[in-house]
């Protein structure tokens, strides 16, 4: 089997990202640049794959799919949202995380994450940083906002994190960004990463 054939495997099989999920049509506007990181929010806990993306669409379904309607919206109304996904555990910490992230985001970047792209001069090392102010934002959850991103933040391109490349050695596919970026076409990037990653966890 060529490298091809491997990703078109890949792609066909696990080839759909955590945004298509959840309800998400990715474009660089800042309403759903803030739905993507509301939901790796929400992977950035223990928690199963399924539930996280079950609690974005709970958020969304109430109205939260701004910074603004996110901090306007009362603490209990985001833990009940979090609580019909079955979130548990972790819905009352999400909950403060989410009002205080919504509320950084409105001070810092007038509610525009496209402003953190510009303070980061756009560059990949600092957007990662700068995400991982926002409460509850670590590595991981900045690794996944940047491989579902690179498809409307081009200057992420290519994104493949420590998972992403694991499998891909795994699978005998290349072992570096570049390497993997020459296998698909552009639009096809964040596909690829979450394919990789989707066959990492199984």
């Amino acid at each position: 089997m060529t490298q091809r054939s491997t990703v078109r495997d890949l792609l066909d099989e696990h080839g759909r990202t955590h945004a298509e999920e959840a309800g998400i049509r990715l474009r660089n506007t800042p309403a759903p640049l803030y739905r993507l990181l509301t939901l790796c929010v929400l992977f950035s806990v223990r928690i199963k794959a399924g539930i996280a993306v079950a609690a974005a669409r709970e958020l969304f379904a109430a109205g939260m799919r701004t910074p603004r309607a996110m901090a306007d919206a009362s603490w209990q109304d985001r833990v009940d949202a979090l609580g019909r996904a079955h979130y548990r555990r972790y819905d009352e910490s999400t909950a403060t995380a989410l009002g205080e992230g919504a509320q950084l985001l409105l001070d810092r970047y007038r509610g525009d994450l496209r402003r953190l792209r510009d303070a980061a001069d756009g560059e990949p090392g600092r957007i990662r940083e700068l995400l991982q102010e926002v409460p509850r934002i670590g590595p991981v959850g900045a690794d996944i906002f940047c491989r579902e991103a690179q498809g409307v933040w081009p200057e992420l391109q290519p994104a493949f994190d420590s998972r992403a490349l694991h499998a891909a050695a795994a699978l005998g596919l290349p072992k570096t960004p570049a390497g993997l970026a020459r296998l698909v076409a552009t639009e096809d990037l964040p596909r690829l990463a979450a394919a990789l990653v989707r066959a990492e966890l199984s």
